[in-house]
């Protein structure tokens, strides 16, 4: 982690959680601006399924990293540790504090423990891999890699088919495991040492926000945004189209799901991904969990996480 990332402030926690709030009142207390942390926020145009910030958010406290490229176009994990290094650089300039807000956990740990680029994405290899997927199925493409990366392979979920794929890519352009490269960036950091803070809801409660988050989406008109997006770019890029909400929206744009069903769709799979997100958070060191409630006072939180930050407290 540089020095510059570690001296940062991380806002971060599951889909719903209530990360913008907090991270307005925490940006505010601190003199600091926010940093977009979310993979998906980068996108022009995909506003309403990202909760991307408001204007007037926004004339609160300046934001960063939202808004950098079309939904068409690639954006990878080193283009925006580069863009957030560069982001940090300014802040500083101006004498205010980072902070890191967003629910992507790929992008907190590569800003906190750097990340190895690999290979260029090889599209043919992995058209080939997906068709193999359609065939044989994801399990199969999981045993393929334990034959190659036994220890990558234990480190993935058996139906993660992005990373599978990612972890096979780097072994033929290689011929070395994708584990043995990434071994330096596995090392994490005390977390008294940082100032990582994630949001922790009881699962019942997480649940009933994201359902109801699901729902002000719809009613804020996504499926309209999604036709938009259509109408306007042709197509999204692979990892645009594969966001939750954006993906369901489409194969119901497609015939696939009716409007109703859509909506359950994306409910279930915006919880699956929260879990993840969980599981992620848990495996970095660095991160200090914070506790909600349905009836807590987001100014108090604010506080417990400021005198954590300067080592005065537990915030959990």
């Amino acid at each position: 982690m540089t020095n510059s990332a570690q001296q940062c402030w991380y806002l971060s926690g599951p889909t719903a959680s209530g990360k913008t709030q907090v991270g307005l009142l925490l940006a505010e207390r601190i003199g600091g601006e926010i940093v977009s942390l979310d993979s998906m926020a980068v996108y022009r145009g995909m506003d309403v399924g990202t909760a991307k910030p408001t204007a007037e958010q926004r004339r609160r406290v300046p934001h960063h990293l939202i808004d950098l490229c079309d939904p068409a176009e690639q954006f990878s994990v080193s283009m925006y540790t580069e863009r957030a290094r560069q982001a940090i650089e300014e802040i500083a300039a101006r004498g205010r504090q980072a902070l890191f807000v967003g629910g992507t956990p790929l992008y907190l740990k590569a800003m906190l423990r750097g990340i190895f680029d690999g290979p260029p994405a090889d599209w043919p290899f992995r058209r080939q891999v997906e068709r193999e997927v359609d065939e044989v199925g994801v399990a199969a493409l999981h045993e393929r890699l334990k034959q190659v990366d036994p220890l990558a392979a234990a480190h993935l979920h058996p139906h993660d088919k992005r990373r599978i794929i990612r972890a096979l890519e780097v072994y033929k352009a290689t011929g070395r495991p994708i584990s043995h490269q990434q071994t330096q960036f596995d090392e994490g950091h005390p977390a008294e040492r940082c100032k990582v803070f994630v949001l922790s809801w009881p699962r019942p409660e997480l649940h009933r926000r994201i359902d109801r988050r699901v729902d002000e989406m719809i009613a804020d008109g996504l499926v309209d945004e999604v036709r938009s997006l259509l109408a306007h770019y042709g197509q999204l890029g692979r990892t645009a189209r594969q966001a939750v909400g954006y993906r369901q929206v489409l194969q119901h744009l497609e015939g696939q799901y009716d409007l109703p069903t859509a909506i359950e769709v994306i409910k279930a799979r915006t919880r699956q991904f929260a879990r993840r997100q969980e599981t992620w958070f848990r495996s970095l060191s660095e991160c200090r969990f914070v506790r909600r409630g349905r009836n807590d006072d987001p100014a108090a939180i604010v506080e417990q996480i400021v005198a954590a930050g300067h080592g005065n407290a537990d915030p959990g």
